[in-house]
């Protein structure tokens, strides 16, 4: 997958220093894949508890202002496909033999992401039916995605 973007859009900044030390790893590690890119969006600032939609759009506004043209969509919804690691490997390489070279992924905020966010996606991908936090999401995305490339490139991913 030589000459492949990763953007990887997310709400919220890594504060706490293991979320920063395991992101770095995986970035490290895909560099050798990819071209990859991490943008962070501020988190929308709630002006009540009942406020949740103001905060997504304010979030899907500055994740929409990050976006680059001609890159295809993933949102990380709970709702979305829940492929096995092989079958994202087997995605990520359809995409580029498809043409798609540049793939954007989003991670939302505490209250997730924007509805008309979401369906301005190519495709949504779920890590799963459980609920994580987001700052897991990325660590666990960054960890997936670097899987799903030793799969292409045939190699083992256990040391």
């Amino acid at each position: 997958m030589a000459g492949v973007r990763l953007d990887i859009l997310a709400v919220g900044k890594l504060k706490e220093e293991y979320w920063v030390k395991a992101c770095d790893e995986y970035l490290k590690r895909l560099g050798r894949y990819a071209q990859i890119q991490v943008v962070e969006v501020p988190d929308g600032s709630a002006k009540s508890a009942y406020d949740i939609d103001s905060v997504l759009s304010e979030e899907a506004t500055a994740i929409r202002r990050k976006l680059t043209p001609n890159t295809y969509l993933i949102a990380l919804d709970q709702a979305g496909k829940q492929p096995t690691s092989e079958g994202l490997a087997r995605e990520l390489s359809n995409l580029q033999t498809r043409g798609h070279s540049h793939l954007s992924f989003i991670i939302g905020g505490s209250w997730g992401l924007e509805q008309a966010l979401k369906k301005q996606a190519d495709t949504t991908l779920s890590l799963g039916a459980i609920t994580l936090p987001h700052n897991m999401a990325r660590v666990v995305l960054l960890e997936q995605l670097y899987r799903s490339f030793r799969i292409i490139n045939g190699e083992p991913y256990h040391k």
